[in-house]
């Protein structure tokens, strides 16, 4: 994926949900102006999120999901609504399409689910151009506003004939821009003509060819602040900064080279890793600094959780794997059950409370919803949550440094 593109993780994620039959799908259809998903008068049509990436107008870059229909049965059924309510860990932005059946306990649950996670959410009734007596917003009954007292917005519209569709697209491209917080990712610690290091190992498990994506993002991001950047391995470092005629802003490192880095950077220097910048960047580094105080309270035996936002080919000595469960039991000196997730798979409420901390990865491949999402569960589940490149940092004692830049 080049620079200039967006990553499908920080684009708005907007889902449409609904019950079987509701016209979801032929909705998304008349969104998009793509066959995205089946339609079909069969009840049920859609078995699974249909996820796209896509540029819509007014809307700009998108993630449209598709979902199954809320009421939809049988042993199958449940697994597809449980693929429907795992949608809603990652959507910035949801539609409910009606077709006038409204009263229904599940829709009220789906009202409820939206509103405790702070979901934001437009109900629209599809199908109006054959509902004489809703034409217009203020034409909806007590009985739908009272299911939906949460609800944004109240929209008419039919995918049969177009009505109402760019009322609906505009009215997404106001939440859309709403749901678009300029965050910075290191930015804000730097100011134009500073000089920023960052230091990217090539070693089995970096990918042929490339650089990671945040590492891309760090780049890119420093670029745009009209900074100077120096791209090195560790083993170089120490002759880069011999032959700086100014010091560094920043050096940024791979969470894994943070020893070998910290030995070479002077302490006036500000340095810190790239997932503890994502960390930051995705909301959470309060909660994960906590729980890294967690980490060295591990007991013989505890259960550890080690999860990935993305799925790759794991090397023979791969990160999540081999190397941390291995510098983890051996830093304690005692032995340690793991548990291993990765993508979207996570495990359910019932099963987290089984876990003593989970160590999750930076989660540059999951949109902000789901990282804050995968947070909420853990703590509800009493559970601590710490990542990747603080658990490097507080095995090797830096992370205090790590952390300083940001006034922590």
């Amino acid at each position: 994926m080049g620079l200039e593109d967006k990553a499908a993780a920080e684009r708005v994620h907007i889902s449409f949900f609904g019950r079987r039959n509701a016209g979801k799908s032929s909705i998304v259809n008349a969104v998009t102006g793509q066959e995205m998903s089946i339609v079909s008068d069969v009840a049920g049509t859609t078995t699974d999120p249909v996820r796209k990436t896509m540029e819509i107008l007014p809307l700009g870059p998108v993630v449209i999901i598709d979902t199954p229909g809320l009421d939809d049965e049988g042993t199958l059924g449940e697994k597809r609504v449980e693929k429907m309510r795992e949608a809603l860990a990652r959507t910035d932005i949801a539609v409910i399409v009606l077709d006038g059946d409204s009263a229904s306990e599940d829709l009220k649950a789906l009202s409820e689910e939206l509103f405790k996670r702070g979901i934001p959410y437009i109900v629209l009734l599809n199908k109006c151009d054959l509902i004489s007596d809703i034409r217009s917003p203020e034409d909806f009954p007590e009985s739908i506003k009272s299911v939906f007292p949460k609800a944004e917005k109240f929209q008419c519209a039919s995918a049969r004939t177009g009505q109402g569709i760019e009322e609906l697209k505009n009215s997404l491209a106001v939440h859309t821009l709403k749901a678009k917080k300029e965050k910075p990712i290191v930015s804000d610690l730097l100011k134009a003509g500073d000089m920023i290091i960052l230091v990217i190992p090539i070693d089995e498990s970096a990918p042929k060819g490339r650089i990671i994506l945040p590492q891309q993002s760090v780049l890119r991001e420093a670029l745009d602040s009209h900074c100077a950047v120096t791209c090195c391995q560790p083993e170089e470092l120490g002759g880069v900064l011999d032959k700086l005629s100014i010091s560094p802003r920043l050096v940024v490192t791979d969470s894994q080279a943070i020893s070998e880095v910290a030995a070479i950077v002077p302490p006036d220097i500000a340095l810190t890793t790239f997932s503890i910048l994502f960390a930051r960047y995705k909301g959470n580094l309060e909660t994960l600094s906590e729980g890294a105080k967690r980490l060295m309270e591990l007991k013989e035996g505890g259960r550890v959780l080690l999860s990935e936002g993305c799925t790759h080919h794991r090397q023979c000595n791969d990160i999540g794997t081999v190397k941390l469960p291995g510098l983890i039991q051996k830093h304690l000196g005692i032995s340690l059950n793991f548990s291993f997730s990765s993508g979207m798979g996570f495990p359910a409420d019932a099963e987290l409370s089984g876990y003593d901390l989970i160590i999750h990865c930076g989660g540059c491949m999951l949109n902000e919803k789901e990282m804050q999402d995968r947070m909420r569960r853990a703590k509800e589940a009493g559970v601590p949550m710490v990542n990747y490149g603080m658990v490097f940092a507080v095995l090797n004692g830096t992370l205090k440094r790590c952390l300083a830049p940001f006034g922590k």
